[in-house]
C-alpha cells in the first residue's frame, strides 16, 4: 500500500495543478471579454504591424496567413496604413468618415475612437518605425478568440510563470505540512499502540490524542484491544483452573497406585503420574505467571546460583557429571527480581543441562554483571534447535521425558522481570543457556542493598 502522506501530497498537487489552470483559461476568458474591442485592437494592430512593408517610396501591406484569416472571418473589415504620405488602403466601401486627416501626427500609442456619426468605432494605433511614424486605422474586426488569449499569453508569459511557481510552492509548502501533520498523527497512535503491554492488552489509546479523521480506526484498535484482552484472559483462567482441578485427581491416582501388586507395572505408573503432575504443576506455574504482576526487590544472583548448584550436586555426581561456578568479575551481582522465581528459573535449566545434554561432562555457571549462564560442553542442538525448545511443549529428549514446558516458563519469569532467556549451541560444542535481566535492574550497589533490608 503506498504512503498516506505521499498519496496525499500527489493528489493535493495534481488538484492544485487543475484549479490553476482553470484560473488561468477563466482570467483569460473574462478579461479580454469585458474589453474585448480594445483587445481586439491591438491584436490586429499588431497583425498589420508585422504585414506592412516599406520600401523606397512605396507601402505595402503583405497578404499573409494570418492576414487573410481576419478577412475571411471579418466580412466589413476597413483599414488605412500610411506612413508619411504613403498610403495603402484596405475595404474603403466600408470606411465611414474619420475625424483624422493624413498624415496623422498624433501621439504614439493605440486608442479606440467614435466615427464622425457616433454609429461604430475605429482603432487607431501609431508606431515608430525608423525615422517614419506608421499609422494604422481599420475597424469592423472580427477576432477569434484563441487568437486574442494567445496573444495575451504571450504578453504575460513571464507574469503567469512567477504566479505559477509563487502557487505550486505555496501549494508544495501547504501539502508537505499537511502530510507532516497526518504521519505525526499516525506516528502517536502507533507509539500508544506499541507501549500496549501483549500479554495484558487492556491500555486504550485516548481519543484526545489523535486527529479526528484517525478517530474511526482508534476506536476499532480500542475494541479489538478490548476483545483480545478478554480472550487472553478466560484462556488464562481455564489455564489456572484446569491445572488445580487436575490436581485432586491425580493425588487420589498416586495414592492408589501404592496398591498395585505388581512391582514393574507400579514402577512405569508411578513414573507416568510423575510426568503427568510434572505436567500440571508447570502449567499452574505458567498461569500464575501469566495472570500476575510480580513485585521485585534487590536479589544476590550469586548465591541463588550457589544455592542450585549444591541442590542438584548430588544429581551430578550421580551421572558424573561436575558443577561449576565462574564470576566474570568480583561481586557481589545484584539483579531486581523475585527470589522463588528466578530460583527456579535457574534449576529449570540446570535440571535440563544435566537430563538432556548427552556426553557431557562439565556444567558451568557463568555469572556476569546482566545475568547468569549454564553452559555445558555435551553433544549440543542441531541449527536452529535451541530455540525450538523454549516454545511450549517442545522437548530435546528423545524418549519423550519431560513435560516440555520448563523453558517456556523460564522464559516467562524473564519476561515478568523484563529480561530474556536465550539459547545458543553448536554441535559438538555444547548447550549455553543465558539468562539476562534489563540494564536498569543490574546494577544496585550492596548499600543501597543494605538501606533496604533496614
Amino acid at each position: 500500500m503506498r504512503s498516506i502522506a505521499r498519496t496525499f501530497a500527489f493528489s493535493l498537487g495534481i488538484a492544485a495543478t487543475a484549479i490553476f489552470l482553470i484560473m488561468v483559461g477563466i482570467f483569460v476568458w473574462r478579461y479580454p471579454m469585458e474589453e474585448r474591442e480594445f483587445r481586439a485592437c491591438g491584436v490586429v494592430a499588431n497583425l498589420l504591424d508585422r504585414a506592412t512593408v516599406i520600401d523606397a517610396q512605396t507601402l505595402t501591406v503583405r497578404s499573409t496567413p494570418a492576414l487573410e484569416e481576419l478577412k475571411g472571418d471579418s466580412p466589413n473589415l476597413w483599414y488605412v496604413v500610411s506612413a508619411g504620405d504613403l498610403v495603402s488602403e484596405y475595404g474603403s466601401e466600408h470606411r465611414p468618415a474619420l475625424p483624422f486627416a493624413f498624415p496623422y501626427r498624433g501621439p504614439v500609442g493605440s486608442s479606440v475612437f467614435s466615427t464622425l456619426d457616433q454609429k461604430s468605432t475605429f482603432c487607431l494605433a501609431v508606431a515608430q518605425r525608423g525615422s517614419l511614424r506608421l499609422t494604422i486605422m481599420f475597424g469592423e474586426p472580427q477576432v477569434r478568440f484563441g487568437r486574442i488569449a494567445r496573444n495575451f499569453l504571450a504578453r504575460r508569459i513571464f507574469s503567469i510563470l512567477l504566479v505559477a511557481l509563487a502557487f505550486a510552492a505555496t501549494v508544495a509548502i501547504g501539502s508537505a505540512l499537511a502530510a507532516r501533520f497526518v504521519s505525526r498523527g499516525i506516528e502517536r497512535v502507533a507509539r500508544r499502540a506499541l507501549a500496549i503491554d501483549p500479554s495484558a492488552p487492556q491500555g486504550l489509546i485516548s481519543l484526545s490524542e489523535v486527529p479526528s479523521e484517525l478517530k474511526p480506526l482508534v476506536e476499532a484498535l480500542n475494541r479489538a484491544f478490548g476483545e483480545i484482552d478478554a480472550y487472553i484472559r478466560m484462556q488464562r483462567r481455564f489455564l489456572g483452573n484446569a491445572a488445580h482441578q487436575l490436581r485432586t485427581p491425580l493425588t487420589l491416582l498416586r495414592a492408589k497406585i501404592e496398591d498395585v501388586p505388581e512391582p514393574s507395572l507400579k514402577a512405569e505408573l508411578v513414573r507416568d503420574v510423575r510426568r503427568l503432575t510434572s505436567l500440571v504443576s508447570a502449567m499452574l506455574d505458567l498461569a500464575r505467571l501469566q495472570n500476575h504482576a510480580i513485585e521485585t526487590r534487590p536479589i544476590d544472583l550469586a548465591q541463588i546460583t550457589l544455592e542450585v548448584l549444591a541442590d542438584f550436586s548430588p544429581s551430578a555426581l550421580d551421572a558424573g557429571i561436575e558443577l561449576a561456578l565462574e564470576r566474570d568479575g568480583d561481586g557481589p551481582f545484584l539483579v531486581q527480581g523475585v527470589d522463588a522465581a528466578i530460583r527456579s528459573a535457574l534449576a529449570n535449566l540446570v535440571g535440563n543441562a544435566l537430563i538432556h545434554a548427552r556426553g557431557a561432562r562439565r556444567i558451568v555457571a557463568m555469572l556476569s554483571r546482566d545475568g547468569v549462564s549454564i553452559h555445558d560442553d555435551g553433544a549440543g542442538l542441531p541449527d536452529g534447535a535451541g530455540h525450538k525448545l523454549i516454545e511450549p511443549f517442545q522437548t530435546g529428549n528423545a524418549a519423550g521425558d519431560g513435560a516440555g514446558l520448563g523453558l517456556s516458563i523460564v522464559r516467562e519469569i524473564m519476561a515478568a522481570h523484563g529480561g530474556e532467556l536465550i539459547a545458543s549451541s553448536t554441535p559438538g560444542r555444547g548447550t549455553t543457556m543465558s539468562l539476562r535481566f534489563p540494564a536498569a535492574a543490574a546494577p544496585v550497589r550492596s548499600s543501597q542493598l543494605d538501606l533496604q533490608e533496614r
